[in-house]
Order: structure tokens, then sequence, then C-alpha cells
């Protein structure tokens, strides 16, 4: 049923997409230059045809980009999606209005310069930045020994206790412990029991 109702949503955002971006019903330009192309059944099929290439590339997508972690998604949506969202809608709003009051050609090249160099800021910027990270390097980890100096100087501890990725039990593997003891200290290690 969660498939299902996914399925169902990919056709739904699909339909509602061609009817506002892609001309809906209509035919596409070229076919649209034919007297007929939009009268009888010919724009159900338009409309079909439209929505199945949005579903083939929801399910392209889907299929081939790896998954993305949802930090990385919600740091695309407030660093990327949204701000280009906004910019749009001034830029929209400004075209507007300058073709409401009389377009210009000079407002029309100083708004395109400007527009060329905030992208080359904010590219520039974001290059930079990368660029700063790969200087500096990885950070060494933390070992528990410093985290509880930092902990005992400051009284409050940096990072959460994380148990070791690479054990063997994790893996399915069992480990034969020489003596009892030796297993108690280990499990004592890990589970902190």
């Amino acid at each position: 049923m969660f498939f299902l109702a996914e399925y169902i949503n990919m056709t739904t955002v699909s339909a509602l997409a061609t009817t506002l971006f892609l001309g809906g019903w209509r035919a596409p330009w070229p076919i649209s230059l034919w007297s007929g192309a939009n009268s009888g059944w010919w724009p159900v099929l338009w409309f079909l045809i439209k929505v199945f290439i949005l579903l083939f590339c929801y399910v392209w997508l889907r299929g081939t980009l790896p998954r993305t972690r949802y930090d990385q998604l919600m740091a695309l949506g407030w660093k990327v999606l949204i701000p280009l969202s906004i910019v749009w809608i001034l830029l929209t709003a400004t075209i507007r209005l300058w073709k409401n009051q009389g377009l210009t050609s000079s407002v029309v090249g100083v708004g395109i310069i400007v527009l060329v160099l905030l992208v080359l800021m904010v590219t520039f910027w974001d290059n930079a930045a990368q660029r700063r990270a790969t200087e500096t390097g990885p950070q060494e980890p933390v070992t528990p020994e410093a985290q509880a100096e930092l902990a005992a100087e400051t009284g409050n501890p940096t990072r959460f206790p994380v148990p070791p990725i690479d054990l063997p039990h994790y893996h399915g593997l069992e480990v034969e412990p020489v003596t009892p003891e030796l297993d108690k200290a280990s499990q004592k290690e890990v589970t902190g029991a």
C-alpha cells in the first residue's frame, strides 16, 4: 500500500506539472502547427505522453542516483532551492514591473550585469569555501581520552559515545575468547555493561 501510494503521488505530481508547466493537453510545438492536433482524442494523448515522460524521468532518476542522506537533502533545499526560488520570484516581479512601466534597454542591461555579477560572486564564494575545506584536510578523530579530558575541563561532553564500527560481531563473525576474563573485558568495553 505504501508503494502504491508513492506511485500514485508520482503520477499526481506528473499530471500537475504537465498541466502547469508543459502546456497540459495541448500538442507540443512542432505538432501544434497542424490544425487538427488539438481536437478529438488528441489532447488526451498529448497529456498522457507528457505525464509518462515525467514518470519515466522519476523512475530513471530514482534508479540511477544513489540515495541522498537526509542532511544533504535539507542542505540542498535550504541552501540552494529556497534562495533560488526567492531570486526567481524577485526577478519575475522586477521584469513584470518593468514591462508595466515601460522597459528600456539600459535598465535591462544593468539588470543583466547585476545578475551575472551575483552569479559569479556566489560561484567564487562556493569555490573558495570548498578550496579552504580541502586545504585544511580531514580532521583528526578525537580519542576517548582526549574527549574525557575535554569533558572534565569544561564539564560538558563534546560528543555522544559511539561504538566502534569495525567490530567482528557487526559483520556476523563470531569471535572465540581466549579466556573468560577477556570475554568479559571486551563485552564491558563494547557495551559499557
